[in-house]
Protein backbone atom coordinates (compact mmCIF):
# COMPACT_ATOMS: atom_id res chain seq x y z
CA UNK A 1 0.00 0.00 0.00
CA UNK A 2 1.40 3.40 -1.03
CA UNK A 3 1.14 6.19 1.56
CA UNK A 4 2.13 9.86 1.19
CA UNK A 5 2.81 12.02 4.23
CA UNK A 6 5.12 14.47 5.98
CA UNK A 7 8.48 13.40 7.38
CA UNK A 8 8.52 12.72 11.12
CA UNK A 9 11.49 12.32 13.48
CA UNK A 10 10.96 8.54 13.56
CA UNK A 11 11.60 8.46 9.78
CA UNK A 12 15.20 9.73 10.02
CA UNK A 13 16.88 6.29 9.71
CA UNK A 14 14.89 5.50 6.54
CA UNK A 15 15.63 8.99 5.21
CA UNK A 16 19.34 8.43 5.73
CA UNK A 17 19.22 5.25 3.61
CA UNK A 18 17.26 6.91 0.78
CA UNK A 19 19.43 10.05 0.85
CA UNK A 20 22.61 7.93 0.68
CA UNK A 21 21.14 6.24 -2.41
CA UNK A 22 20.36 9.67 -3.85
CA UNK A 23 23.92 10.85 -3.18
CA UNK A 24 25.28 7.84 -5.07
CA UNK A 25 22.80 8.50 -7.92
CA UNK A 26 24.23 12.02 -8.25
CA UNK A 27 27.79 10.66 -8.30
CA UNK A 28 28.99 11.00 -4.70
CA UNK A 29 31.84 8.59 -4.08
CA UNK A 30 31.89 9.16 -0.35
CA UNK A 31 29.30 10.15 2.24
CA UNK A 32 29.61 11.46 5.78
CA UNK A 33 29.72 8.95 8.65
CA UNK A 34 26.30 7.57 9.65
CA UNK A 35 26.08 9.44 12.96
CA UNK A 36 26.90 12.75 11.29
CA UNK A 37 24.31 12.15 8.54
CA UNK A 38 21.63 11.30 11.12
CA UNK A 39 22.39 14.53 13.01
CA UNK A 40 22.34 16.60 9.82
CA UNK A 41 18.99 15.18 8.71
CA UNK A 42 17.48 15.62 12.16
CA UNK A 43 18.73 19.20 12.47
CA UNK A 44 17.61 20.15 8.94
CA UNK A 45 14.09 18.77 9.20
CA UNK A 46 13.30 18.96 12.91
CA UNK A 47 15.58 21.65 14.34
CA UNK A 48 14.31 24.98 15.63
CA UNK A 49 13.63 26.41 13.15
CA UNK A 50 13.68 23.65 10.54
CA UNK A 51 15.83 24.41 7.49
CA UNK A 52 13.56 22.35 5.23
CA UNK A 53 10.50 20.16 5.11
CA UNK A 54 9.91 16.81 3.43
CA UNK A 55 7.05 14.81 2.00
CA UNK A 56 7.65 11.06 1.87
CA UNK A 57 6.15 8.19 -0.08
CA UNK A 58 6.10 4.75 1.52
CA UNK A 59 5.38 1.49 -0.28
CA UNK A 60 4.34 -0.65 2.67
CA UNK A 61 7.22 -0.22 5.15
CA UNK A 62 9.81 0.93 2.58
CA UNK A 63 10.58 4.61 1.95
CA UNK A 64 10.59 4.92 -1.85
CA UNK A 65 10.50 8.66 -2.54
CA UNK A 66 10.88 12.12 -1.11
CA UNK A 67 10.36 15.75 -1.95
CA UNK A 68 12.18 18.35 0.14
CA UNK A 69 11.22 21.99 0.13
CA UNK A 70 11.63 25.34 1.82
CA UNK A 71 9.74 28.60 1.73
CA UNK A 72 10.96 31.83 0.13
CA UNK A 73 9.87 35.41 0.55
CA UNK A 74 9.13 37.67 -1.24
CA UNK A 75 7.74 36.10 -4.40
CA UNK A 76 5.02 37.88 -6.40
CA UNK A 77 4.63 41.20 -4.61
CA UNK A 78 4.93 40.26 -0.96
CA UNK A 79 3.59 36.71 -1.29
CA UNK A 80 5.61 33.62 -0.45
CA UNK A 81 6.75 30.77 -2.69
CA UNK A 82 7.60 27.15 -2.08
CA UNK A 83 11.00 26.08 -3.42
CA UNK A 84 11.28 22.39 -4.24
CA UNK A 85 14.89 21.50 -3.56
CA UNK A 86 14.84 17.78 -4.24
CA UNK A 87 12.55 15.22 -5.79
CA UNK A 88 13.91 11.69 -5.63
CA UNK A 89 12.38 8.27 -6.21
CA UNK A 90 14.29 5.05 -5.50
CA UNK A 91 15.35 3.36 -8.75
CA UNK A 92 13.09 0.26 -8.57
CA UNK A 93 10.04 2.48 -7.98
CA UNK A 94 10.46 4.94 -10.85
CA UNK A 95 7.80 5.28 -13.53
CA UNK A 96 5.14 3.97 -11.14
CA UNK A 97 3.52 7.31 -10.26
CA UNK A 98 5.57 8.02 -7.11
CA UNK A 99 7.04 11.26 -8.49
CA UNK A 100 3.58 12.43 -9.53
CA UNK A 101 2.24 11.72 -6.02
CA UNK A 102 5.09 13.76 -4.54
CA UNK A 103 4.55 16.70 -6.89
CA UNK A 104 0.80 16.67 -6.25
CA UNK A 105 1.50 16.73 -2.49
CA UNK A 106 3.89 19.68 -2.88
CA UNK A 107 1.40 21.59 -5.04
CA UNK A 108 -1.31 20.93 -2.45
CA UNK A 109 0.92 22.19 0.38
CA UNK A 110 1.56 25.40 -1.58
CA UNK A 111 -2.11 25.94 -2.39
CA UNK A 112 -3.30 25.27 1.18
CA UNK A 113 -0.61 27.61 2.52
CA UNK A 114 -1.56 30.44 0.19
CA UNK A 115 1.81 30.42 -1.62
CA UNK A 116 1.86 32.14 -5.00
CA UNK A 117 4.12 29.64 -6.76
CA UNK A 118 6.20 26.48 -6.61
CA UNK A 119 9.65 26.74 -8.15
CA UNK A 120 12.44 24.23 -8.77
CA UNK A 121 15.36 23.45 -11.03
CA UNK A 122 16.34 20.40 -13.07
CA UNK A 123 19.76 19.50 -14.37
CA UNK A 124 20.12 20.24 -18.07
CA UNK A 125 21.52 16.75 -18.61
CA UNK A 126 18.57 15.05 -16.87
CA UNK A 127 16.30 14.46 -19.83
CA UNK A 128 14.24 11.98 -17.76
CA UNK A 129 13.43 14.73 -15.25
CA UNK A 130 12.62 17.18 -18.01
CA UNK A 131 10.23 14.70 -19.66
CA UNK A 132 8.60 14.04 -16.27
CA UNK A 133 7.98 17.76 -15.65
CA UNK A 134 6.73 18.17 -19.23
CA UNK A 135 4.16 15.40 -18.58
CA UNK A 136 2.99 17.35 -15.52
CA UNK A 137 2.23 20.22 -17.88
CA UNK A 138 4.68 22.61 -16.23
CA UNK A 139 6.55 24.76 -18.78
CA UNK A 140 10.22 25.60 -18.48
CA UNK A 141 10.77 29.15 -17.26
CA UNK A 142 14.00 30.27 -18.88
CA UNK A 143 13.76 33.90 -17.74
CA UNK A 144 16.13 33.28 -14.81
CA UNK A 145 19.66 31.99 -14.49
CA UNK A 146 20.63 29.75 -11.60
CA UNK A 147 23.92 30.50 -9.82
CA UNK A 148 25.70 28.46 -7.17
CA UNK A 149 28.69 29.19 -5.00
CA UNK A 150 29.83 26.08 -3.16
CA UNK A 151 31.84 25.84 0.07
CA UNK A 152 34.13 23.01 1.10
CA UNK A 153 33.65 21.25 4.44
CA UNK A 154 36.49 23.33 5.88
CA UNK A 155 34.89 26.59 4.76
CA UNK A 156 31.55 25.63 6.34
CA UNK A 157 33.01 25.48 9.84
Amino acid sequence: MVVVGPAEPRHVPALEVLLAEMDRFYGAADVEPLGQRIRQITDALFGEPPAAHAVLVWDDARLVGLATYSFLWPAVGVTRSLYLKELYVAAPHRRKGIGTLLMEAVFEIAQRGGYSRVEWTADRESTDAQRFYDRLGVPVNDSKLFYRREFTAEQRR
